[in-house]
């Protein structure tokens, strides 16, 4: 029977934040009988064998994990500021790493024929691979459906002259408030909502024109998914819509896999990059329901050293409980600034570790809010539980998620870019015990009852997963 097998090869880039959302999709295309080849670039490979142990990528008979290069030397660090040399560096020696592992998987007798590259979005290189042997593609944005609307938007943003800016003074003189009323589907939004790649005066600017050279490419492939799920973003799904007739949205994936597979023997598979601290767990289970305050700022954004000083000072003023990871390379520079004397004082009430298994640690009943960068994992994960949110976007379109979930889905508030701790102790206030608070937990309840009857039999995302097999297996 193994023969017969629609075989599935899932493509994610190389980042925590694009590979976690794929192996959810990957799972659930196994769950539904597909054979599984799963990419990972070498050097996450070797990380991820670090992080979780030597037989963590074994895998399984018909789930299985195959490395391709990434174009960078070993001594590259893969880290935030080295993005755009990875853009450069991935659509040469990716591509030719690419096409020799589909042809050794073409030539394989041990695996079904392959019938369909499931590529990330931003992973466009792949299609060229794919037309080559005649294989079906789909392609998987991570982004939201409101950042996606943002990305195809970047020509246009081209001809009307907004980009590239003018000069420097456009990123300070108030010029990024100006209002952008002429996307279909968006109200309300301004120059700063849309993805940060837009803020430069240099036209060649690499990451601008690798997230429009991909949304570009994307108009090839047999069809496109989104984890988001339709009364979240109905709106901009529209508009999407009719630039991709082959639209699948079948989000949240989070609470999609755990509907369906549940009781999966791929449990033991994991995408962590670093190492989780499962002991939180422990910790969170002395703390009063709804107490804690649990801050992430993600996989790859790195603050200054004074930002830090100012979210633990606001943290630790604040008197409440919270739950802090801090990546080793978190701070620019990697030095962490956290004193002895400041772990002492929060000794009875912080808990500090460099990860966590973040959708347990949402869905503890001890945790009542998220500080977060609006990364679209952490934002859907944290409306799927419930938890409301204090926003801090970065980069890319974690500013559109953050207009999103404080304007229009009422789930969070934003805090400034240039972070005072009394900002944050006044916000951390509000949230838990304040008017505005009470609201957003109340926004949160409805967002999460929604979101549960997506994925349940019957809802939009349950549905829309069963055309994806459909249109997969081809």
């Amino acid at each position: 029977m193994e023969s017969v097998k629609p075989h599935a090869v899932c493509v994610p880039l190389p980042a925590q934040g694009h590979i976690n959302p794929m192996l959810k999709l990957a799972k659930l295309l196994h769950f539904r009988g597909f054979h599984i080849t799963f990419v990972h670039t070498e050097f996450n490979h070797q990380r991820l064998v670090k992080s979780r142990g030597p037989d963590s990528l074994k895998g399984f008979d018909d789930f299985q994990f195959e490395t391709i290069s990434d174009g960078l030397p070993v001594t590259n660090q893969r880290g935030i500021l080295d993005l755009p040399t990875l853009c450069v560096a991935m659509p040469k020696g990716g591509l030719l790493s690419f096409r020799d592992l589909i042809t050794k998987l073409i030539a394989s007798s041990d695996v079904p024929p392959v019938t369909c590259i499931v590529s990330d979005g931003v992973m466009s290189f792949t299609l060229e691979v794919a037309e080559e042997f005649g294989i079906p593609e789909t392609m998987f944005f991570t982004p939201s459906a409101c950042g996606m609307l943002g990305y195809l938007h970047f020509e246009e943003l081209i001809a009307r002259g907004y980009f590239p800016l003018k000069d420097e003074s456009c990123l300070s003189n108030g010029y990024l408030d100006t209002p952008i009323d002429w996307i279909p589907g968006m109200r309300m939004i301004q120059l700063k909502d849309l993805p940060t790649f837009i803020r430069t005066t240099n036209r060649d600017d690499i990451m601008f024109n690798y997230n429009l050279e991909s949304v570009n490419n994307s108009f090839k492939a047999k069809g496109i998914i989104l984890n988001t799920f339709d009364d979240l973003e109905q709106e901009v799904l529209d508009a999407v819509k009719t630039k991709f007739p082959s639209l699948y949205t079948i989000g949240p994936l989070s609470l999609l896999q755990g509907r369906l597979t549940s009781q999966s023997n791929l449990d033991s598979i994991g995408s962590n990059l670093w190492k989780e601290d499962l002991g939180c767990l422990d910790w969170l289970d002395k703390r009063n329901p709804k107490s804690v305050i649990y801050v992430n700022f993600g996989s790859l954004i790195i603050m200054t050293p004074q930002q830090l000083s100012e979210f633990a000072l606001g943290l630790a003023n604040s008197k409440y409980p919270f739950l802090w990871v801090i990546r080793p390379d978190l701070v620019a520079g990697g030095t962490k600034i956290i004193s002895k004397d400041y772990m002492e004082e929060i000794e009875d009430r912080g808990l500090i570790l460099d990860w966590c298994p973040q959708e347990k640690v949402l869905g503890h009943p001890s945790v009542g809010g998220f500080l977060t960068h609006c990364g679209w994992n952490s934002t859907l994960e944290s409306i799927s539980a419930g938890v409301p949110m204090i926003c801090w976007p970065f980069f890319a379109e974690q500013q559109m998620n953050c207009f999103y979930s404080c304007s229009e889905w009422g789930v969070g508030m934003e805090i400034d870019t240039d972070v005072k701790r009394e900002k944050v102790e006044e916000l951390l206030r509000e949230l838990m015990v304040g008017k505005r608070g009470k609201e957003i937990r109340e926004k949160g309840v409805e967002w999460k009852r929604r979101a549960d009857a997506a994925v349940n039999p019957g809802g939009t995302s349950y549905i829309n997963f069963d055309s994806l097999v459909e249109h997969l297996k081809g």
